[in-house]
């Protein structure tokens, strides 16, 4: 049963959030101030965190920046702004979605799942491609038994392509995967995390080694021949 930290300062918001979710089958735990995460987070191994931008003590930005210096735990940040530029920096900060009020249970059931799925809550715990070796409940990657220092968006890239290894994945399909839906400026923000991962795995566009680019077609992770 997926564990979910809440962290929302509202008690009416909380309250039937708790009790929506608790139905969805999903156990809850929930806080009203920034502070109470980092405490809660290292000690109960929560599978993802929904987190208000709107909390009393502190920036939710700064709460999830915290968090990000810690942990790799998928976020949902949930807030009231629709500013582009503020959206797409907490995206650049390491959350993993976002929903705006108001929403619906429905909508945020689905964002939910989807990042569950693409965080590696519903793939196998260790995935090895070629000396690619990917530990989803610990959410690290090792290349030859060296461990790679993956951000949480490159992490999310190698994962996304592990998880259809051989397969032609499109650019729009890994973009969703990484950053959901709508997301301002997807395309070029894929290129550039692709050209970071490669980085660190030693490799680059002109001498691919696991990450292949296939012309009009999109992406594919492929363990060398």
């Amino acid at each position: 049963m997926p564990k979910i930290l809440l962290v929302e300062d509202d008690p009416k918001i909380t309250l039937s959030l708790v009790d929506s979710l608790t139905e969805s089958g999903y156990t809850v735990l929930a806080f009203n101030r920034g502070a109470a995460v980092l405490g809660s987070l290292l000690h109960s191994e929560p599978d993802l965190i929904l987190l208000d931008l709107g909390l009393p003590d502190m920036e939710g930005a700064t709460v999830l920046s915290m968090v990000r210096a810690v942990s790799a735990v998928p976020v949902i940040v949930i807030t009231a702004r629709r500013n582009e530029e503020q959206i797409v920096r907490l995206l650049d900060l390491g959350a993993d979605d976002y929903v705006a009020k108001p929403f619906t249970m429905v909508q945020l059931g689905a964002r939910i799942r989807a990042v569950l799925r693409r965080t590696g809550s519903a793939v196998p715990q260790s995935i090895d491609v070629g000396e690619v070796n990917i530990d989803t409940k610990l959410r690290r990657a090792s290349l030859a038994g060296r461990l790679l220092d993956l951000r949480p968006r490159e992490y999310q890239l190698l994962l996304t392509l592990a998880t259809s290894q051989g397969q032609v994945l499109t650019s729009t399909e890994v973009a969703s995967r990484i950053w959901g839906d709508d997301v301002p400026g997807a395309d070029g923000r894929l290129d550039a995390l692709l050209s970071i991962l490669r980085s660190k795995m030693g490799e680059s566009a002109t001498n691919p080694v696991y990450l292949h680019r296939v012309r009009g077609m999109g992406i594919r992770l492929a363990a060398p021949e």
